[in-house]
């Protein structure tokens, strides 16, 4: 998939200061994977094994993981989009209609997450409660 499908669609478009970041999964962090990724994206790659590490506790701490796929889905997905245009075109809706205000309440569970970590030496968070 990456070789043939998302290299391929990187390279239709200006995208030289692209990050790409991947979870520390073991299936996507096969040798073979991260060379090419390396290859691809050089030192802007955030993955286990890559440049940048991916950060232990990760998806307590990863508004991308704790918040912003999750978001995404729910609202892309709310319509039951049956083609690739129509997911395409929610997708860029629900993208272009996020607000500053929901960012600066994300930044702010984010810190509050941090702030857990730091006095709990790096334990999971049950008692973090989830607010937007």
């Amino acid at each position: 998939m990456i070789s043939y499908f998302f290299i391929p669609e990187l390279n239709n478009h200006d995208v030289q200061e692209l990050w790409f970041q991947q979870d520390g999964a073991t299936c996507h962090t096969a040798r073979a994977t991260i060379d090419l990724l390396k290859d691809t994206f050089g030192d802007r790659l955030i993955s286990r094994f890559g440049p940048v590490n991916w950060p232990p506790r990760s998806c307590d701490l990863t508004p991308l993981d704790y918040f912003l796929w999750g978001y995404l889905k729910s609202l892309v997905y709310a319509d039951k989009p049956q083609t690739l245009d129509h997911l395409e075109d929610n997708s860029r809706r629900v993208i272009a209609d996020i607000r500053p205000q929901m960012l600066e309440k994300v930044i702010e569970n984010w810190t509050s997450r941090l702030d857990y970590i730091r006095a709990s030496h790096g334990s999971h968070m049950p008692e973090i409660i989830f607010k937007m």
